[in-house]
Order: structure tokens, then sequence, then C-alpha cells
């Protein structure tokens, strides 16, 4: 038996219908995810998700509070120019080592550097957040570049 012209398969709003349930699914869960968990202040991981947050934030004096002695990594160049602007980049949490007396905390570091013409390119990198422990604080003594800040003016480190 055919079809009389002009009406819509059912097969195919069926098919239609799941897919728009799926893209409104999965943009409900893109704006709901938000931010992740905060972790501990008193834990070298929880540090860096302080600092870099501040840092991404363009909060440097609220990041200066997170940091020891020497600033950034000695010998490399130092300031806001220097930096992969902010809203280029996104930080993962790989690993943490934790001594005594110092940490290690690995992290991955995407970033994006606009749209090309078949999307954003993203180039990603590995890299280790040195921390060391002032009395009862984890403090991070070198940074990767990408996250780096200068010392305010007459800050000494």
């Amino acid at each position: 038996m055919r079809k009389p012209a002009g009406q819509p398969d059912r097969v195919l709003l069926v098919i239609l219908s799941i897919i728009g349930v799926l893209v409104v699914a999965s943009l409900a869960a893109i704006f709901v995810r938000g931010q992740p968990e905060p972790l501990s202040e008193d834990t070298p991981a929880g540090v860096v998700q302080r600092y870099t947050a501040a840092v991404l934030d363009g909060d440097e004096s609220t990041a200066e509070g997170y940091l020891a002695g020497q600033r950034g990594r000695p010998g490399l160049p130092c300031g806001p120019a220097d930096r992969p602007p902010a809203e280029g980049l996104r930080v993962t949490l790989v690993s943490t080592t934790e001594r005594a007396d110092s940490a290690d905390v690995r992290v991955a570091i995407a970033m994006s550097d606009g749209a090309g013409p078949f999307g954003s390119p993203v180039y990603e990198t590995e890299d280790v957040f040195d921390l060391i422990k002032v009395g009862d604080k984890w403090l991070v003594q070198t940074a990767p570049w990408q996250l780096t800040i200068c010392p305010a003016a007459g800050v000494k480190p």
C-alpha cells in the first residue's frame, strides 16, 4: 500500500525526535556541569587548583599568596605578555607526588589559539608545579611558564 504524498513517515519522525532529545540532553549536560569540585586547600593539588584559578581569572594578588620565594621559573621571561590568553587555557590534574616537605603536581595544559578553518587547534602538554611545605601550608615554588606570574612591584621574591 502506498502512502499519500505529503504525509510524513512515522519512522523518520521518531528518528528526528530521538536526535532532538539527544541534542537537548547534551547541551543541558554541558551547561549544568559547572566548575570542578574544589580540592582541599591543605593539599598540594588544592593549592595548585586555587593558584591556577586565580591566574586564569587575572587575580595575581591572590595567586601571589600561594607563592613561595622565587617566583615562576628562574631564568625564564616573566610577564603577562609571555603567557597565552587565559580563555585559551584548560588545566587538568594528572598526578600528585607528595613528600614530607615538597610535592610535585603534574598537570596537563591544553592551549587553544583561536578558530581555524577546521575548528580550533589545540596543543596539549604536561608540566609540573613544584611545591614546598612552609609550616603547615603548601606553597608553589615553580609553575609552568603558561601560569607563571611576576611579583608585584616592590615585592621581593
